[in-house]
């Protein structure tokens, strides 16, 4: 019977990632808010050498999740958090993985984010208070925290440093307080300026299918997002690298500035997602 050895694991790392740097991303923790699109990057750092994890979320694998997400069909109807714990522990058995089926809240953020050293959020952006809940216990407890989306046939990730002097509801604060005025205060209104901020930036495929999504919330009437495998896959991709770097001691793109690849077109920005153009 083959024996799980770290070091044997991580041989192929050699030469990308230095042993120091390898060392701290052995004994970092983190937290995975949301286990959906959070998978892949969670399938990805356990492959990198993460061994430590804090997964939460309340929802279960569905046959739609499939296209996208790091489950397989005999994980249909499973709660996504204890699903992604038994993958991890099929590629490490030796990590430590603490699987909480429940949904992030306001109630339980402060704790969560103490458990860790990196949050890695893709909260259903739907919740729109539970991500806000994160974010600032993240900034207060000055832990780094990285937000991800699924961007058509590529992703975006912003990168929130554990001394980060704005946070992600300072960087939304004006569209939320243009919302409210208006009288509806709904995530759809919200994220709605938000896209027709950085819409520019996009894939014009990415901004009709967001509008799309958009239009049916606002008649009440759930949309699951078009969403792709590429999109999982980027999101992951982008992530990780993110992380080593920050570990590793090397640049990082910061908020407001967001890093996203497109491989419709085969390209990698920086957009500034304050404010009406690209940053330099």
């Amino acid at each position: 019977m083959a024996v799980f050895n770290y070091d044997t694991f991580v041989t192929r790392n050699e030469g990308y990632i230095d042993p120091a740097t390898q060392a701290k991303i052995r004994d970092t923790s983190l937290l995975i808010a949301g286990n959906g699109l959070g998978s892949s990057t969670a399938i990805c750092a356990a492959r990198t050498g993460f061994r430590k994890f804090v997964l939460i979320d309340g929802d279960t694998v569905d046959a739609h999740n499939l296209n996208r997400q790091f489950f397989e069909f005999d994980d249909i109807g499973a709660p996504k958090a204890e699903a992604l714990k038994k993958h991890i522990l099929r590629i490490n058995p030796e990590a430590e993985v603490e699987a909480i089926v429940a949904n992030l809240d306001k109630a339980n953020a402060a704790e969560l984010v103490g458990k860790v050293d990196i949050i890695f959020d893709t909260i259903d952006f739907l919740d729109l208070e539970a991500i806000l809940s994160l974010h600032t216990a993240a900034q207060q407890l000055k832990r780094p925290i990285f937000t991800a989306l699924s961007i058509g046939f590529g992703a975006g990730v912003l990168y929130f440093p554990a001394d980060a002097r704005g946070s992600l509801a300072q960087i939304i604060a004006h569209d939320v307080s243009q919302a409210t005025h208006e009288g509806d205060a709904s995530y759809s209104n919200v994220f709605g300026k938000i896209m027709a901020r950085i819409g520019a930036h996009l894939d014009r495929q990415v901004v009709e299918q967001v509008a799309r999504a958009l239009t049916i919330m606002e008649d009440g009437r759930p949309c699951p997002a078009s969403q792709l495998a590429i999109g999982s896959f980027t999101v992951a991709a982008l992530a990780l690298s993110m992380m080593t770097d920050l570990l590793a001691g090397l640049p990082v793109p910061t908020s407001p500035q967001m890093v996203v690849h497109s491989f419709r077109n085969h390209v990698t920005k920086l957009i500034d997602i304050s404010a009406d153009t690209p940053a330099a």
